[in-house]
């Protein structure tokens, strides 16, 4: 395998077109002649200023988004290498995360890089790659994520460009072999897709070369869905009224039904990435929780316009959802008290949202719960006991495998039990979220990756006839969420890993 893998990687690379991009940005602060065109974004009061030092220091903030920002003429479909050291002096630790607004049409968006817990008088950095997207402006800012008065500084924020490499368009589209066609005859082999990655012509061709299912990574949501500003001006008349809106979906959805690709929705009822504002009277964080039964027609108003507005713009494309993510809570059998879909609506607030989700969506859609550390006692007990509730009352179809596992845990005989334990059950199965980490970049690391992989990959086919698809949970390393620990098929520059070979040779080896 490992000569088949150099060949094959060897000529992939011959036959890669690499794509430089012109005024290519390559930046680095320096404070030493004064802001270096970095300003204060605020509403008024706060300012910047430069320390003796030569670090940026903001003061004067009365809200999270106050904060330094400086605009980048960034490409899009590119992708940068964004780093800064942060520090403040002012509380034991908070949140300082590195943001980037963008503008399309006049129109301003924002999006969360990375975030960093930030301890007293040290600084930490936050780094991570970013792929541009299709925009006319760029600001990249610093704010913070609970300490809206906080005093701050930076120092060495970069912003480094890195080339892209893409394929040619051949008789196959691709110089590699096609993971969707070897996996053909038995389920989907997909992957999640940002916003980004949605606008990037490049990525998505060589998104569609490979796979044939979809799933956003953040921008279906609650989060990203709920428009809590909209809600909060309905909420004066009906409490329990709810807005939406899709734009950060728009552009993945519009290139999954012109390419005729399936999407798995992801996802509408979590603990996590959810407004608070959801859960207050009057969308409004200042006054008390809502009742259970204005919480429950808040969800039902919810989950019937996310169903009924993507069935009428992109009829058929959305052929599953995850309906509840991740709710039982970690070594427990119970679900996660942290909830406040729990504290609020009860035990049963699972159920409910199955039984609205099966009511508003469209024939033929299948419905999922979703989680991890499956193959963990006592959570597997847990979620196996949910699933039975579910399943008794007729409204759940499908469970999904979160698999975010590492080289080194969980053993893959747990994952097997875990797996065959849920398949007992009788439902359809997904392995929803696939990646595997390794703790350091190292040719070893990387052949016990592809042989996790190559495992996994065969206990699905394993189970083909009740497996709909198997998901990677990103398409390159660098713009994984565990992108320093290269978890997934390909580097980078869209090069595959032993990793990619590992998935292939398992589909063929099932012939």
């Amino acid at each position: 395998m490992k000569r088949i893998t150099a060949l094959l990687t060897a000529l992939a690379l011959l036959m890669g077109v690499i794509v430089l991009a012109e005024d290519a940005v390559n930046y680095k602060s320096d404070f030493s002649a004064g802001t270096d065109g970095w300003y204060a974004r605020s509403a008024g009061g706060a300012s910047v200023s430069v320390t003796e030092e030569k670090t940026l220091a903001i003061t004067g903030r009365s809200e999270n988004w106050h904060s330094m920002g400086r605009d980048f003429a960034l490409t899009a479909g590119e992708r940068y290498k964004v780093r800064v050291l942060v520090r403040q002096t002012e509380v034991q630790a908070t949140r300082l995360i590195l943001s980037v607004a963008h503008s399309r049409g006049g129109q301003e968006t924002y999006e969360n890089i990375t975030s960093a817990a930030v301890p007293r008088d040290r600084w930490t950095e936050l780094s991570a790659m970013y792929l541009a997207g299709d925009y006319d402006r760029f600001v990249l800012y610093v704010e913070t994520g609970d300490a809206p008065s906080l005093s701050y500084e930076i120092k060495d924020f970069s912003v480094e460009w890195r080339k892209t490499e893409t394929w040619p368009a051949g008789e196959s589209g691709s110089a590699l072999p096609s993971l969707k066609d070897a996996y053909a005859p038995y389920f989907r082999l997909g992957t999640s897709v940002t916003r980004n990655e949605a606008m990037s012509a490049t990525r998505m061709h060589f998104c569609r070369e490979q796979f044939n299912i979809l799933t956003p990574g953040n921008e279906l949501k609650p989060d990203s869905v709920l428009d809590v500003a909209a809600s909060r001006k309905l909420a004066a008349e009906d409490d329990t009224a709810v807005a939406v809106h899709f734009t950060a979906a728009t552009p993945m959805l519009n290139f999954a039904k012109a390419n005729g690709i399936p999407v798995h929705g992801h996802t509408l009822v979590w603990h996590s990435q959810t407004p608070e504002a959801f859960f207050h009277v009057g969308y409004d964080t200042s006054k008390p929780y809502v009742t259970r039964e204005v919480m429950l027609a808040r969800l039902e108003h919810y989950i019937s316009a996310v169903m009924s507005w993507t069935e009428e713009h992109y009829p058929g494309v959305i052929v599953s959802w995850d309906v509840v993510n991740e709710a039982v809570d970690d070594g427990k059998t119970t679900l996660r008290t942290s909830s406040r879909w729990l504290a609020i609506v009860g035990g049963d607030y699972v159920l409910k949202a199955f039984e609205l989700a099966r009511k508003y969506a469209p024939e033929g859609v299948l419905l999922y719960y979703n989680d991890y550390n499956t193959a963990y006692e006592p959570k597997q007990t847990g979620i196996v006991n949910l699933l039975k509730q579910l399943q008794a009352a007729g409204v759940v179809d499908g469970y999904g495998f979160q698999m975010h596992h590492d080289i080194r845990q969980p053993s893959f005989s747990a994952i097997s039990a875990s797996f065959k334990r849920i398949a007992a059950l009788g439902l359809r199965l997904r392995i929803s979220e696939l990646d595997v980490t390794v703790p350091a970049s190292t040719a070893a690391n990387f052949e016990a990756q592809a042989k996790l992989y190559g495992l996994v990959m065969r206990l699905a086919l394993s189970y083909a006839d009740q497996v709909e698809a198997v998901q990677v949970w990103g398409i390159t390393d660098d713009l994984s969420w565990r992108a320093t620990q290269y978890p997934l098929l390909f580097n980078g520059n869209m090069t595959p890993k032993p990793a990619f070979y590992a998935v292939l040779e398992a589909a063929e080896q099932a012939k």
